[in-house]
């Protein structure tokens, strides 16, 4: 073991996306050392948001106010407290992100220019080049990172286990992506940091990049975290029903610009539904599409009226993603369907980001601060992901270092030679098992027979792939946390029980050997 033993000095951080190099470099000159699965920038969740971040940094706007939208979003599960707390910091980590190079869109007099989007009641969206964002906030960050001495990171790294060393949390087990028979290294520091995303690559249709598969989450949940609102997972409204994957994305930008929600009539039918109609929060215009596609029609997202030719230049990477599909948004609606967007859910984490695992921090979709409740406001998660890393980055250096000598329990899968390459096939009905079954609208018999499948799969292929185990412990929570939960609310919604519950109106966590036993009943 000796030869795959890798001690560094100070942090190690899992993930290279937004949370995870906003931490790096809020450690300076703190060392640490940050993994990546591929080159540092290019497969991270963060790099594909386009609507922007949100924060009360505008004329008139408030801390109060944007809490009091990210309250009314949640659907009765927002933690009220966090909201408040993580809005109250939302302008200090605009001007970081400033610092580092973010180039926001700004007026001719150097303000900041705010857009709308869905469930905000002012404009107080910090956008970059209309839908460019995650993109451009990521570049910077990686100049900065690689520019940063303090900062180590290295690419082509993925993690399947962590490591736990007396009950503590010392670092994790590593391999290289481009040799799939290497042996895991185990990399031990004094405190490790998860920043891995979200689950989106756990649906067959996601806005995601297709690495990001809930590894964190099931990885976590097998060495005893504690997850809460697992069950909640919002689908993105206006996914572009054409066909590739991941799903490409029409921005919520482009409904707060005034781009309608049409059908085949030109009826807008979101309104139907609700007063907000293109605007109402994410869970009911997804369901509201969703339906309108069961019945067979199809939903348009309407951008002719109030942008024209002007797509191209305000909304460049969505009039791309139609011009590479054959749509002329001037003169076409562009059709759209729901799509996996964001997970809600994820570790259950306090005010600094700790985790319920000594030695164990996360920030980003990978953890559940409270903030986002069962329907994340729209552009939310990128301020989460800075104000949490931040956090943790001043939780840590306050903290007195931690001896990383103890008695070191093995993972699993370094118990003889174990290959680690993908089950594509399995991977493929996995996804389309939760596409299917955990999805936009669910029923009893859905999620009975997802949780059947999910123990199928997982007892074929996970004995050979630690990677696909994490997935299938990632799904196992997701679907068993929404069976438990018997009521309808944000992003879970039950066929059986369509109504919210007022006695349920609050987070539930779940570890992972509950949600086994509610899998078995299955």
């Amino acid at each position: 073991m000796s030869d795959n033993l890798h001690d560094i000095a100070g942090t190690l951080i899992i993930g290279a996306g937004l949370a995870g190099l906003f931490t790096a470099l809020k450690l300076a000159p703190r060392p640490c050392t940050v993994l990546s699965p591929e080159v540092v920038g290019t497969g991270a969740s963060s790099a594909w948001a386009q609507g922007g971040i949100a924060a009360a940094v505008g004329l008139g706007d408030t801390a109060e106010a944007h809490a009091a939208d990210t309250v009314a979003a949640g659907a009765g599960l927002v933690d009220a407290d966090v909201a408040l707390s993580v809005t109250a910091e939302g302008a200090d980590r605009i001007f970081d992100l400033l610092a580092y190079g973010a180039p926001f869109d700004k007026d001719s007099e150097g303000k900041l220019i705010q857009s709308k989007e869905a469930a905000h009641s002012t404009n107080r969206v910090v956008r970059v080049s209309g839908d460019q964002a995650g993109r451009a906030i990521m570049d910077a960050l990686v100049r900065t990172a690689r520019d940063t001495p303090s900062i180590t990171i290295l690419e082509r790294i993925v993690v399947d286990d962590l490591a736990i060393a007396d009950g503590r949390v010392v670092g994790a087990f590593a391999r290289r992506t481009d040799d799939p028979m290497a042996d895991p290294v185990l990399i031990r520091a004094s405190e490790t940091v998860l920043a891995t995303g979200g689950v989106g690559g756990l649906y067959a249709v996601t806005t995601n990049p297709a690495r990001v598969r809930g590894q964190g989450l099931g990885m976590a949940a097998r060495a005893g975290a504690k997850l809460a609102d697992t069950e909640f997972v919002q689908f993105h409204p206006t996914g572009i029903a054409v066909d590739r994957d991941p799903c490409p994305l029409a921005t919520e930008a482009l409904r707060g610009h005034g781009a309608a929600l049409i059908d085949g009539d030109n009826h807008r039918f979101v309104f139907d539904t609700h007063p907000d109609g293109e605007l109402a929060p994410r869970d009911i215009v997804a369901r509201a599409i969703h339906a309108k596609n069961l019945s067979g029609g199809q939903a348009y997202l309407d951008t002719r009226e109030v942008l024209g030719a002007q797509i191209y230049e305000e909304f460049p990477t969505v009039a791309e993603y139609c011009r590479e599909a054959g749509i002329d948004p001037v003169k076409n609606p562009i059709p759209v369907r729901p799509a996996q967007h964001y997970h809600m859910g994820g570790l259950l984490t306090d005010q600094h980001g700790r985790t319920t695992l000594d030695g164990l921090w996360c920030a980003g979709e990978v953890s559940s601060t409270g903030l986002h409740g069962a329907n994340r406001l729209a552009s939310n998660s990128l301020l989460e992901a800075v104000v949490y890393a931040n956090r943790i980055a001043q939780d840590i250096l306050t903290r007195p270092a931690v001896s990383q000598v103890g008695r070191l329990a093995l993972a699993p899968s370094l118990h003889g030679p174990t290959p680690f390459e993908l089950p594509m096939d399995a991977i493929a009905a996995l996804r389309t098992t939760m596409d299917r079954d955990v999805g936009v609208v669910r029923t009893p018999e859905g999620l009975r027979r997802a949780l059947q499948s999910i123990a199928r799969l997982e007892a074929q292929h996970a004995p050979a792939s630690r990677a696909f185990l994490n997935m299938t412990t990632a799904a196992t929570v997701i679907t068993a946390a929404a069976w438990l939960r018997t009521e309808s609310r944000g992003g879970q919604f039950r066929t059986d029980f369509p109504d919210p519950d007022p006695a349920q109106a609050h987070r539930r966590t779940i570890t992972l050997r509950e949600a086994l036993a509610v899998r078995a009943e299955a």
